[in-house]
């Protein structure tokens, strides 16, 4: 009977991840096909916004945990930003070698406008498929699992 259980219990955890990145990838492409991705893209928005959401300087490591891209791919980005003039790099106060990196008022200002338009995208997708109750449960189960 355990073994038979813990078959069932790999099944249902596989299908609830395929639902959970179906879920995502279906989102993703509704999110990439609306018009507020003029001046940045979604990944470099992802970027501005983790930054944002820090309020203040950041080393690289604490951007990374944060978005979906590997260290160099990161560092490519990072480099463009700067050049573009939307983030700013600082020498880290404790380490010498480091850098710390923080939005620009171009950056910020960018950042908001699309997050706004991204946000009322966000609610109004969530909206079209979820009772509030149910959004409530999506972020408790979601943080669950981002907190492992």
């Amino acid at each position: 009977m355990d073994e038979q259980r813990r078959r069932i219990d790999v099944r249902l955890a596989n299908e609830a991840w395929e639902s959970v990145m179906s879920a995502h990838a279906s989102l993703m492409q509704v999110f990439a096909a609306e018009q507020m991705w003029e001046e940045i893209s979604m990944r470099e928005y992802d970027v501005l916004y983790t930054l944002a959401k820090h309020g203040a300087p950041v080393r690289m490591s604490e951007v990374q945990s944060g978005v979906l891209l590997s260290q160099p791919a990161l560092s490519r980005m990072i480099d463009r930003l700067a050049q573009r003039g939307l983030v700013a790099r600082e020498p880290d106060p404790v380490d010498g070698r480091a850098v710390r990196l923080s939005l620009t008022e171009e950056g910020a200002r960018i950042q908001r406008e699309v997050g706004r338009a991204h946000a009322k995208s966000v609610a109004r997708q969530l909206d079209a498929a979820l009772t509030p109750e149910e959004m409530r449960q999506l972020r408790h189960l979601a943080g669950r699992l981002a907190a492992r």
